[in-house]
């Protein structure tokens, strides 16, 4: 919606500004060109009465000129002057602008266009006030001004009944688009749309849908097989160790292989679970209802994966601070802290690692290499493996605990401890 606001916005401007500056230009050019053509015309004008004005005084000595309110004065050969400025008898023969005081008008400076005309030792005065001119070409520039304006408040109201007019189609593309969202079912859209730009987008957009279709039924055909055709190995796995567990005959050293036989086919199938919880999840929103104690699956977790510590001088410790359940299955919180104590028990190579439970989250806090605060981001994206001992693996477990975190509205982070080295992963749950 915003982005199609802005679209409507960029197209209203530069219609509003396209007006405005087109009409602009043209009254600048008309303004331009009358003035021209005026002063080109009042110049020859001036300067035809100014000749005439000489002739007739070559032709009638003793005439004292033709009868004109333009004609100022002319100077005679032998040199009597007929109110003509001596200021005026030095210009040459053409049209030239004059600033003098009117005393008709009470010394105001008026503008003037002079005309002089020489010839056979006559010197003819022709002037005209253009004061008069001026103020109607002032009135003429507020006239055009408004008309400017007027054209860009005309042109901004077409611009937004355009703008309206065009996307209106793509606005309907969108309805329909989110209409579908709500129904979780995707119809052609094209048959809806003229065969236009809109139209091409809505084929587009169904030849993509159809692909994405088609991904996803067979992603969830693959996550159907897959879970159908592991859980059985793993099924048959768990039974037969409860059976071999059994044994009479079971000694303790087989008895403890058999026991981590048992935890990795649990953990394989909780990870599966969650794996699957999360592709369908995805879809179509995370499943609720199955309330989960903390402390007891971070139990269970710690006891996972103590055959990781080996023979490093390691001890892991559980502080249940006060309780805390969650509302989500066991085994999507059994996946996200198996990789959150795993990696810390992973990388601490002397020390311990402490799992606090407690004020609606839990923490997982070790001594190990530690991390450095930019990269703490980074390693909850796939692919993206912690450096330090034992740094080994695809680098897709934390991304897995991210997304697993996003899914049900928890926060997980890590931070580098600041009292030792070590590291800080932890879940808050609201």
């Amino acid at each position: 919606m915003q982005s199609r606001r802005k679209l409507r916005f960029r197209l209203v401007v530069s219609f509003a500004l396209f007006g405005f500056g087109l009409s602009a230009l043209f009254a600048f050019a008309a303004l331009n060109i009358r003035t021209r053509v005026e002063d080109q015309l009042v110049n020859a004008s001036l300067l035809d009465d100014a000749k005439y004005s000489n002739r007739f005084a070559q032709e009638h000595p003793d005439a004292p000129g033709p009868g004109s309110r333009l004609i100022t004065g002319m100077v005679k050969s032998d040199r009597t002057l007929y109110k003509a400025p001596l200021a005026w008898q030095n210009l040459g023969t053409g049209v030239h602008d004059i600033h003098e005081p009117d005393p008709d008008d009470g010394g105001r400076v008026h503008h003037y266009k002079l005309a002089v005309y020489r010839e056979n030792g006559i010197i003819s005065f022709v002037r005209y006030d253009v004061s008069r001119e001026e103020l109607g070409k002032q009135q003429l520039l507020f006239s055009v001004i408004g008309a400017v304006f007027l054209f860009g408040l005309l042109s901004l109201a077409i611009g937004l009944w355009l703008s309206r007019k065009v996307l209106k189609p793509v606005s309907q593309l969108a309805q329909r688009l989110r209409e579908f969202r709500k129904a979780g079912k995707a119809e052609p859209l094209a048959v809806h749309f003229a065969d236009d730009e809109v139209g091409e987008l809505a084929q587009a957009l169904d030849d993509y849908a159809a692909r994405l279709t088609s991904m996803v039924e067979r992603d969830r055909e693959f996550n159907s097989d897959v879970s159908h055709e592991l859980r059985t190995p793993l099924a048959v796995i768990a039974s037969t160790t409860e059976l071999l567990q059994g044994s009479p005959d079971l000694t303790p050293k087989l008895a403890e292989r058999l026991k981590r036989i048992e935890r990795a086919s649990r953990q394989a199938t909780e990870l599966i679970e969650a794996l699957l919880l999360l592709s369908r999840a995805e879809r179509r929103g995370p499943t609720r209802g199955e309330t989960t104690d903390v402390a007891k699956v971070a139990a269970d977790v710690i006891e996972s994966q103590r055959p990781q510590i080996r023979d490093k001088p390691v001890a892991v410790h559980l502080d249940e601070r006060e309780p805390v359940s969650v509302n989500a299955p066991a085994s999507v919180l059994a996946v996200a802290l198996t990789n959150l104590i795993g990696n810390a028990i992973k990388y601490t190579l002397d020390g311990e690692v402490r799992v606090q439970v407690g004020a609606n989250g839990i923490e997982v806090i070790d001594t190990g290499p530690g991390i450095k605060p930019e990269d703490a981001e980074r390693l909850f994206q796939r692919g993206v493996r912690g450096e330090g001992a034992g740094g080994s693996g695809a680098g897709l477990g934390l991304a897995i605990v991210r997304r697993l975190c996003e899914l049900y509205g928890w926060q997980v982070s890590m931070r580098p401890r600041t009292d030792t080295n070590g590291a800080v992963a932890s879940i808050a749950f609201s």
